[in-house]
């Protein structure tokens, strides 16, 4: 059987790769009774690229996070701070 997804490298993983900064990339992990919730927070000039045109990117990233946590029978979404 397949080892448990590691959600938090995953979350690292998918922001560092948008950006332009990667080195300002900050992530805090905030557990709740509703599940985990990742504050991600990014140079100025990339948040843009973080949300996306419409919120398509940060959309997307909270689906493939969500699977993720989901695996470990948890929850998670994700929050861009700044």
């Amino acid at each position: 059987m397949a080892s448990a997804p590691d959600t938090d490298a995953l979350v690292s993983y998918l922001v560092k790769a948008l950006v332009e900064h990667p080195d300002d990339v900050g992530i805090t992990r905030r557990d709740g009774e509703g599940g985990t919730t990742y504050e991600v927070s990014v140079h100025p000039d990339d948040t843009g690229k973080v949300i996306g045109r419409g919120g398509r990117v940060i959309k997307a990233i909270r689906i493939l996070v969500r699977a993720s946590a989901s695996a470990d029978g948890s929850d998670a979404t994700v929050e861009v701070i700044g």
